[in-house]
Formats: C-alpha cells, structure tokens, sequence
C-alpha cells in the first residue's frame, strides 16, 4: 500500500498560509500527519504545489499537481495515484494530525469485505472523504473527472462505489486544524 499526504492546497482559510507547514505543538503540521501514516504504507509521497523543498526535508518524493490553479485536492489525488507503486493507495490531508494508527488496516479490511475500490472514513457524524483508501486502477477516473470539471472528491468516490467505514471509537481523530486557533 502507498500512501500520499494532501498538502497542496492554497491555504485559503488560513490566511494563504501552507497549512502543512504550520506549527502545532512545536512541530509543523506535515511531522505530525507523517508520524501517523508513514508505519501505515510500504511507500510514501507527498502532494504540495508549492514550499516543495520544504516539503523534500522530510525525506519522501514531493508530487505537484497535474493541473494548475489550484483546482482542489482531486487533483493531489490524482497525481498520486498516476505514481502509486501499489496495489492501493491511503491518502490523507495535511490538517488532521491526530490520524487514526489503525486507519490503512480498516480501510483495507472494510474495502476487501465489500469488495469496492474505495474506503473511506466516516467519524460517527460525516464521510471525511479525503482519509481514504483507493485502489490504484482508479487514476484513469479521477483524471477524467478532473479533465471534465468535476472536482468533488465525494462525488468522484461515490460513482467509483464507496463504502463508508466507521471511526466513531476514534472522532477526535478527525479534528482538523483548518485555522490558525492555538493547539
């Protein structure tokens, strides 16, 4: 399994900051985020479209979009899963620091048991589409989606077929640090 980390958005709720660069608890946000998933996967990546060398410190290949303006975190994913060496991919954004260390197992058992091509986590009150499990055959889609101007991870995920999986043990996992309040 391959994973890819979604840092490549404008930051337009934190001021055009990099979110993933952002310190919480003494640590940029990206330490936090790769601590989590980095023991999850065989392999890991990066998607940031801008601050790359920054991003490159941390000792994992850094993908840009493939499309430029910023277009949302389809285009992240869609990158990641033109490289992704593995048969699935974990993707997760760059503001969850708190990821669940059991998240790539119980994506992977949900999707294989309902035998769909994505998994995605719901925390007992909403689908958190960006914490989810893809099968790597699904670069051709999110591209198309992307060439056609449908950019809505959830929409995507849902004509792919998607299976919902349950972290309501886990809700403070999801908390996402979309702003600048202290932490």
């Amino acid at each position: 399994m391959a994973g890819a980390i979604l840092a490549g958005g404008a930051g337009r709720r934190v001021n055009g900051a990099d979110k993933g660069l952002l310190d919480w608890r003494g640590k940029p946000l990206i330490e936090h985020v790769v601590a989590r998933i980095a023991p999850q996967v065989d392999s890991l990546v990066i998607s940031a479209n801008r601050n790359r060398d920054n991003y490159a410190q941390f000792g994992y290949p850094v993908l840009a979009d493939r499309v430029a303006g910023y277009p949302g975190p389809l285009a992240g994913i869609a990158a990641a899963l033109a490289v992704a060496p593995h048969e699935w991919l974990l993707c997760v954004p760059v503001d969850l620091p708190l990821l669940p260390l059991d998240l790539a197992a119980r994506l992977l058992q949900a999707a294989i048991a309902h035998g769909t091509t994505v998994a995605v986590a719901h925390d007992g009150q909403h689908r958190q589409s960006l914490c989810a499990l893809l099968k790597g055959t699904l670069a051709a889609s999110a591209s198309a989606s992307l060439a056609r101007g449908d950019g809505a991870v959830w929409a995507w995920q849902d004509a792919c077929g998607v299976v919902e999986v349950d972290f309501s043990d886990q809700p403070d996992a999801f908390t996402n640090l979309n702003s600048f309040a202290p932490g």
